[in-house]
């Protein structure tokens, strides 16, 4: 289905011309809608556990506007957005009779969205629903927070497991007296036994350097729940006959070390490491390394109980953006903020990449002509930047943001410095009031690197 509202940017990603961005097209059609006199409600909720409920309220073409067809584009859209930020297994569309049945027939097993469904459904242990009602029988949102890490006393390791490389952190009292990336490849193994053996080996490590050991603290793309993995990308290779392995492993770990251990979606982490340098609260947490990593904490400086994996979330709408390898879907945030952006663009830099290396050493080659001045080099971090500027103003619409910190491998050394600069300019010509709402910063360059771990030492409680 062709939207007819895309919008070219002012500001051109120097490497990808074709670039809609989200936002832009979504203010469109609103504006189109409450200009047109025929603008109906219309209100998703998504459920998750024990009742817990968001709820999302906009406008659409009432049913016989000629441009009434636009909003099954529009509202499946703002639904996916919704599905990766907030999650959920039971959808509410309260609205026009034909969107209700346009996302019904689409969030199905087999469908379009067949990914988004049985990944919902796995999560939260549910078979995937769609509830189409009037605007007024969605039910009331039901948000709930909690109060995690922030602990800093004792001896403790914290990790971050990313997709190309393991960082692990000894921490004595909130200060870091030992950090180190160890490179690995978890995706594509079968046999639990690799990453069971290497996070110990990592843990192992970090433990040599403390006088004693305290408490465990990790993070790790996907969704975890009490301390176990109920989907995660670093584990896709896993065959689902040998996933119970997986799900047990952190467990075991932290019995078999005999502390507390605790491990937490990496975006949730993000954002606490965020909270915690910027002592501020309303963070938006953005970690830019295998892929995205996002996290959010909360005016009250709670975390959620979102799913936060803005790595699925559209963000650009150009019929010719980016397929993503896992969700198979056109443009998510893993292809804008990651290493595989940097890939993804090398080619149009004039860029050739090593082979037979692995991917942190394929970025690190890319960067070590960044630093040189490679032009082409700087066309790829320019247009993440602008990426990034348009994309926090879409993310403006979901959250209530008064800070962005940007971490991960791809704001190492002179990239960092062109993705702010890039997206405070985004920000500054098109956004002017989130401009001076939103505050765009990078950590120091050592924080930039292993900060996740760093924080994620800080999630168990020893007083608990």
């Amino acid at each position: 289905m062709a939207f007819k509202y895309l919008v070219a940017p002012r500001f051109v990603p120097p490497l990808d011309k074709s670039y809609r961005p989200a936002v832009l097209a979504n203010h469109k059609y609103l504006e189109a809608v409450r200009n047109s006199a025929e603008a109906v409600p219309l209100v998703l909720a998504l459920e998750r556990r024990d009742g817990t409920r968001s709820r999302f309220e906009t406008v659409v073409f009432a049913d016989g506007h000629p441009d009434a067809e636009q909003n099954l584009y529009y509202v499946e859209r703002i639904l996916k957005f919704l599905l990766w930020q907030r999650g959920g297994w039971k959808i509410f569309v309260g609205g026009p009779q034909a969107i209700g049945e346009y996302i019904h027939q689409v969030y199905a097993i087999g469908g379009a969205r067949d990914f988004d469904c049985r990944l919902m459904s796995k999560v939260y242990g549910n078979p995937f629903t769609v509830v189409a009602c009037d605007a007024e029988q969605v039910p009331v949102a039901s948000e709930t927070q909690k109060s995690l890490g922030r602990h800093l006393d004792g001896n403790r390791i914290g990790f971050d497991l990313g997709a190309s490389d393991l960082k692990v952190s000894a921490v004595v009292d909130g200060e870091a007296i030992f950090s180190t990336e160890i490179v690995w490849q978890p995706r594509e193994q079968t046999d639990p036994s690799y990453h069971r053996e290497r996070i110990q080996a990592a843990l192992d490590l970090a433990k040599s350097k403390l006088p004693s050991l305290d408490a465990i603290g990790g993070s790790s793309a996907g969704v975890y729940v009490n301390n176990r993995p109920m989907v995660a990308s670093l584990f896709r290779g896993i065959p689902e006959s040998e996933f119970g392995r997986v799900r047990s492993m952190f467990v075991e770990i932290g019995e078999a070390m005999g502390v507390p251990l605790e491990i937490i979606n990496d975006g949730e982490v993000t954002a606490l490491a965020g909270s915690m340098s910027l002592e501020a609260n309303s963070v938006l947490g953005i970690a830019m390394g295998s892929s995205e990593a996002a996290g959010y904490v909360t005016d009250e400086g709670n975390l959620t109980d979102w799913l936060n994996e803005l790595a699925f979330a559209p963000l650009d709408y150009s019929p010719e953006a980016p397929v993503d390898e896992w969700s198979e879907e056109k443009g998510v945030g893993a292809n804008y903020f990651s290493q595989q952006c940097v890939f993804r663009l090398a080619p149009s830099a004039g860029i050739e990449l090593p082979l037979d290396v692995s991917d942190a050493e394929k970025l690190k080659s890319v960067q070590v002509k960044l630093e040189a001045g490679h032009k082409g080099a700087e066309q790829i971090w320019q247009s993440i930047g602008i990426y990034l500027g348009y994309t926090i103003a879409h993310y403006a619409d979901f959250y209530d943001i008064e800070h962005v910190l940007i971490l991960g491998r791809c704001t190492s050394g002179k990239g960092g410095g062109l993705i702010l600069e890039g997206a405070r300019a985004v920000l500054s010509a098109e956004f002017p009031d989130l401009a001076d709402q939103i505050h765009i910063q990078l950590p120091d360059e050592k924080s930039r690197r292993v900060g996740q771990s760093i924080a994620a030492a800080s999630l168990p409680d020893l007083k608990g």
